[in-house]
């Protein structure tokens, strides 16, 4: 029965490339996906495209593909990423010149279409429409304020590229998991439009499975492993390999990794990452199928293999998920340090100095935000605080302070509050850190957006240089 082999990339903007080489030589893949735009990414490149507007992509793809090109043109290995973002043309136009430069030529094929920004912005609309998914609120509260909207694309024109040869398919915001199921589709000739059978569904089922197993590079085969009392037991994760997936026509799939690597691929990781980011495992809802993830079941093989069956899928809903994101804002923010003798009372009298001073100066915020790093800036109010008797003997005392605000001017002016009580406020010897560190805030606004809207100005254009 046929077969075949895809290596994760990359779980976010900025993860480790060397992994991927090591599935590349040693894991005898046909495809890389990379997932390069965690749920937040697409506000960091918004604040790079309002610099320059060229840019708008994660620029790591670039140097990425510098390193892994010699190694995938010698193998046949065909790579797919979401690294386009905002701007999936740029990123594709960056990579074939910098390919130029060295006489490598290649073909590239982009995917866009998931920029829904003028849909969102036409005052036209229902009121209804685009309704905050989770709190209900109507979209013309911060309608004025957009700055993005992008859909969530399935893996239909991703297998389209591949179908027409790409080598590289660069897209903006698709689907984590479709990065995956895209080339798998296409390997394995499985049947995307207008599945309806329940053979069909459940193919694609084990596809998305395979890929929501993938999309997080090394944590989907022993890296960030949480299990208390066993994440001391993972091999070697200076050299941790990248989970690989061999996947057979049927459906049925095997999570290994490339020999030689660190990390650890058995069936408490495997579980761990299948679990991560699911609402509801009967209904995990992607453009191509809701996965039922009930009847899943995980063998494990030994040897950093785990066998993979049973999931089970159903025909995907009419509408797409959007990521909208709107300015809100600014903040800035301040940390300092108190030390013993009497160290949290000498925090807290700082901190009630600078609310007084905010509320003397009618400086206009929304939120001054107050944690302590070492006692509850991991786990908030999880995190019980001990006695104050306990505190003022601690060796010290960090406070970090946070102003949201509407004001730019008063973010900007919040770190001069503070130097004065280095001879003025209560003693301390660790000294200030952000006092002129004022950044824009983006929210974000997801919503449902119909499927047809989409998917009607969804494209796939072949680029190739001329080296």
């Amino acid at each position: 029965m046929k077969s075949i082999r895809i290596g994760a990339g990359l779980g976010f903007y900025g993860d480790n490339w060397e992994p991927i080489a090591a599935s590349i030589e040693r894991g005898d893949v046909q495809f890389i996906a990379s997932d390069h735009l965690a749920e937040l990414t697409l506000a960091i490149l918004q604040k790079d495209r309002q610099r320059d507007p060229s840019q708008g992509y994660a620029r790591d793809v670039v140097p990425l593909l510098m390193k892994l090109w010699p190694l995938m043109r010698a193998r046949g290995v065909r790579f797919v990423c979401n690294a386009g973002g905002l701007n999936p043309q740029g990123a594709a136009q960056a990579v074939l010149a910098a390919f130029k430069s060295r006489g490598w030529q290649a073909r590239v094929a982009v995917v866009s279409g998931d920029d829904v920004l003028p849909r969102l912005l036409d005052g036209a609309a229902p009121a209804s429409a685009f309704a905050h998914l989770f709190t209900g609120a109507p979209l013309a509260e911060v309608r004025d304020r957009l700055v993005f909207g992008n859909a969530y694309l399935g893996a239909r024109p991703i297998v389209a590229a591949l179908d027409a040869g790409a080598d590289i398919v660069m897209t903006g915001r698709v689907a984590d998991a479709a990065l995956f199921l895209g080339p798998l589709v296409h390997g394995l000739g499985w049947t995307l439009a207008g599945a309806t059978q329940a053979r069909d569904l459940d193919r694609l089922a084990q596809g998305l499975t395979v890929g929501h197993l993938l999309e997080c590079s090394g944590q989907g085969s022993g890296g960030n492993f949480g299990s208390q009392g066993a994440w001391q037991a993972i091999p070697d994760l200076a050299h941790i390999g990248y989970p690989i997936a061999q996947v057979w026509e049927d459906g049925q799939a095997l999570i290994t990794k490339a020999p030689g690597t660190g990390g650890r691929v058995n069936f408490d990781t495997v579980r761990q990452q299948l679990l991560y980011e699911v609402h509801n495992p009967h209904a995990y809802f992607s453009p191509d199928v809701v996965l039922d993830m009930g009847r899943i079941e995980l063998l494990d093989e030994g040897e950093d293999r785990v066998r993979l069956s049973g999931a089970r899928g159903t025909a995907p809903t009419d509408t797409l998920k959007v990521v909208a994101g709107f300015r809100d804002g600014y903040k800035a923010e301040v940390t300092w340090g108190f030390s013993w003798p009497d160290a949290w009372d000498k925090a807290q009298a700082a901190q009630a100095t600078i609310r007084t001073l905010l509320q003397d100066k009618r400086i206009p915020h929304d939120e001054l935000y107050v944690e302590y790093p070492g006692l509850n800036s991991a786990h908030g109010a999880l995190a019980p605080l001990p006695k104050p008797d306990a505190l003022n003997q601690s060796n010290e005392i960090w406070t970090r302070m946070v102003l949201r605000t509407p004001d730019k001017a008063a973010a900007d002016g919040f770190g001069r509050l503070f130097p004065w009580m280095g001879l003025s406020g209560p003693a301390y010897t660790c000294g200030f850190t952000g006092l002129h560190n004022t950044s824009e805030l983006l929210g974000i606004w997801p919503t449902l957006i119909p499927r047809a809207e989409v998917e009607a100005g969804v494209r796939m254009e072949m680029l190739e240089n001329g080296a």
